[in-house]
């Protein structure tokens, strides 16, 4: 009878592979990191960081396929709509936990159709002002603005980004006047204050160090909880009477909803190897962020807790929902 039976499973084998094969493991095909911003930024650079290393760890090509526009909407749909088979990872920004509260015909649930992986860098924004700015201090710079309302501006890297957020917050704290001019990005915002167009700017840290480094610039406050190991000597704006303010830009991983746990479990565990190397620590250090041990669980609760702080902020300033 047991001789039989092995003749018949053998038979179903031999007429039907696939009962006696499984699928091809994973991975076995390339992977793509959809970063939800255009080449230069910090998210593409952190994402070509990784790419090649999590490639030699996973032994099939991750290539960097840039989907920007929208605030990283077109992007982040992008992720949503592709297949939870591991081989889609999304490179996101703290706009994705803004966006929910800013626009009310998202194409995707932020919460719902995401698994967020593995956070990459949490960087406070720095606020810099232009060297011809006679103040050194938040307080000083407050001081300024309501003896003059109005007459001081500042710079925004873009519509409803963290920078400019962290800088309406402030001056609703403040209950000062400046006046707001809207740019394309950081780069033409960052090149307006050097150039003494506008008098400040909250920007990430990674294109702004080399100018307070060189005096370009002059760096006041950092809007973390604590100041970064490189911008030591620049207080945060906590410190600065206004106890409680922590805001951040951060960088991080998420998979679309339904990757199987083995893959989410693999894949955190190859990024966490990368983001843990010397060079790896230094070069997060370098431009003023943090990197993290966090597990996909722990990180799943920062995001619900930035949830939580830019929904109250964003209801704070008098921003509505468009």
């Amino acid at each position: 009878m047991k001789t039989l039976i092995s003749k018949i499973l053998l038979l179903c084998a031999l007429i039907v592979p696939g009962i006696a094969m499984s699928a091809d493991p994973w991975p076995s095909k390339p992977i793509r990191i959809v970063v939800t911003f255009a080449p230069g930024g910090t998210s593409d650079v952190l994402s070509r960081a990784i790419a090649p290393e999590l490639s030699k760890a996973l032994g099939v090509p991750v290539v960097v396929v840039n989907k920007p526009g929208a605030n990283s909407i077109i992007g982040t749909q992008e992720v949503a709509k592709s297949p939870a088979d591991g081989y889609t990872i999304g490179l996101f920004i703290s706009a994705h936990s803004i966006n929910p509260y800013i626009n009310k015909n998202l194409p995707y649930d932020s919460k719902k159709d995401f698994i967020p992986l593995a956070m990459l860098a949490l960087m406070p924004g720095l606020l810099t002002v232009n060297p011809n700015v006679p103040v050194k201090t938040v307080q000083e710079l407050i001081a300024l603005a309501k003896e003059k309302p109005g007459a001081l501006a500042y710079g925004t890297p873009g519509g409803l980004t963290s920078g400019q957020l962290s800088m309406q917050y402030l001056i609703k704290l403040a209950g000062v006047n400046i006046t707001e001019i809207s740019y394309k990005g950081g780069g033409p915002a960052l090149a307006d204050l050097l150039a003494g167009h506008i008098q400040m700017l909250i920007n990430s840290p990674t294109s702004t160090i080399p100018y307070v480094r060189t005096d370009k610039l002059r760096g006041i406050a950092t809007t973390g909880a604590k100041r970064p190991a490189s911008l030591s000597d620049i207080p945060t704006i906590a410190e600065s009477g206004f106890p409680g303010f922590e805001l951040y830009e951060w960088y991080a991983l998420f998979l679309p909803a339904g990757t199987p746990p083995d893959i989410v479990t693999r894949l955190h565990a190859e990024v966490m190897k990368i983001m843990a190397s010397p060079a790896m620590v230094k070069r997060i250090a370098d431009i003023g962020a943090e990197s993290s041990t966090d597990t996909p669980e722990q990180f799943a609760k920062f995001v619900e807790k930035e949830d939580q702080v830019w929904s109250k902020i964003i209801k704070e300033i008098g921003v509505r929902p468009e």
